[in-house]
C-alpha cells in the first residue's frame, strides 16, 4: 500500500459525487495578499481554527494585482478532489434530512476548490490560508496542498481527518442558515475582547459538535472503519488553541482562545457523534465546555 492509499481510506469510491463544487485551480486571481510571511501564518491559524477569514483578509488586500497559479494536477489531486466531492454530497443528503426533519429547508453550499490564491466575498485568500467558509457566498475553500500540512505539519493524517476539516467549516454554514453565526457576530461591539472570544470559542465548539452529528449519520451508513473517529479526534486536537499557542509561541494565554482546548474540541465533536442530533449541541447554555 502506498502513502496515498493509507490517507485514503474511507469507504467512499463509486459513491455519489456532489455537483456543487466549483474547480477554480489555475485561474487568474485579482488581489494579492500582502503581509509577508507573519501574516501568512496567523491567517493560516485563524482559518484553520474555523474562524472568518474576512476580519484579516479585509485588512490586507492590495487591489490591482493579478496571480495566476501555474497548476497541473497529479493523480493524487485528482483522487482527492473526487474524495471531497463525496464528503461535500455525504454532507448535503445528511443535512438536508436533519433540516427536513426539524421542518426548515437546507440550502446547499458550494466547494470551491483552487491553487495559489483565490477571490471570495470575504476577500482574496492564498493557499496558507487552509480551509475557510464564506458566509457572504455560502462557500467552502480549499486548496488541496492543504491536506498535506493537515498529515506533516500538524501531524493529523488520515482520510476522516481531511472529512472532520469538511464537516466542520459546513458546520458553520449550517450555523450561518440557522441565524446563529449572525447573532453571536453582533455582540462583537457590545463585548469586551475577553468576552467576545468566549463566545466564539463557543460558536467553534458548536462546528466541532455539528462535524460530529454529520459523522454519527456517515457511521450508520457503515462508511467508516474503526480507525476513522480517532482521525478526526487526532485532527480536532492539533487545531486546539492551546496546542496552537505552544507550538507556536512557547505558552498559552487561555484569555486570547477564540476556538476551544484540544480537550474541548475532541469533546465536542465526538458529542456530535454520539448524540446524532441539534439539541445536544447548545454550547452557549452550558456552563462546562
Amino acid at each position: 500500500m502506498n502513502n496515498h492509499e493509507e490517507v485514503i481510506g474511507m469507504y467512499w469510491k463509486g459513491r455519489r459525487q456532489s455537483n456543487n463544487v466549483e474547480d477554480r485551480r489555475g485561474t487568474a486571481t485579482k488581489g494579492v495578499i500582502g503581509g509577508g510571511i507573519g501574516t501568512i501564518i496567523v491567517i493560516l491559524l485563524f482559518a484553520l481554527l474555523g474562524g472568518n477569514p474576512s476580519d484579516i483578509l479585509e485588512q490586507i488586500q492590495i487591489p490591482n494585482s493579478e496571480y495566476a497559479s501555474n497548476y497541473q494536477e497529479t493523480e493524487e489531486e485528482k483522487e482527492l478532489a473526487e474524495f471531497v466531492a463525496v464528503v461535500l454530497a455525504e454532507t448535503e443528503d445528511v443535512w438536508t434530512a436533519i433540516f427536513r426533519q426539524n421542518g426548515k429547508e437546507y440550502s446547499l453550499p458550494r466547494l470551491v476548490l483552487y491553487s495559489g490564491y483565490v477571490n471570495s466575498a470575504c476577500g482574496t485568500a492564498g493557499a496558507s490560508t487552509g480551509p475557510f467558509y464564506c458566509p457572504g457566498d455560502y462557500r467552502v475553500y480549499i486548496d488541496l496542498s492543504f491536506f498535506n500540512e493537515l498529515q506533516h505539519r500538524f501531524q493529523a493524517p488520515g482520510d476522516f481527518a481531511m472529512a472532520y476539516v469538511i464537516a466542520h467549516e459546513i458546520g458553520h454554514h449550517v450555523q450561518n442558515l440557522l441565524g446563529i453565526s449572525d447573532e453571536v457576530m453582533s455582540y462583537r461591539n457590545r463585548l469586551s475582547q475577553k468576552e467576545f472570544n468566549q463566545l466564539m470559542v463557543r460558536l467553534e465548539l458548536q462546528a466541532d459538535y455539528l462535524a460530529g452529528v454529520w459523522a454519527h449519520y456517515v457511521n450508520r451508513m457503515d462508511l467508516l472503519d474503526e480507525h476513522d473517529v480517532q482521525e478526526a479526534l487526532n485532527a480536532a486536537s492539533a487545531v486546539g488553541d492551546d496546542r496552537i499557542q505552544k507550538s507556536t509561541q512557547g505558552y498559552i494565554v487561555p484569555d486570547s482562545f477564540t476556538h476551544g482546548t484540544s480537550e474541548q474540541r475532541q469533546k465536542w465533536f465526538y458529542k456530535g457523534f454520539k448524540s446524532g442530533n441539534l439539541k445536544d449541541g447548545d454550547t452557549f447554555n452550558t456552563d462546562v465546555l
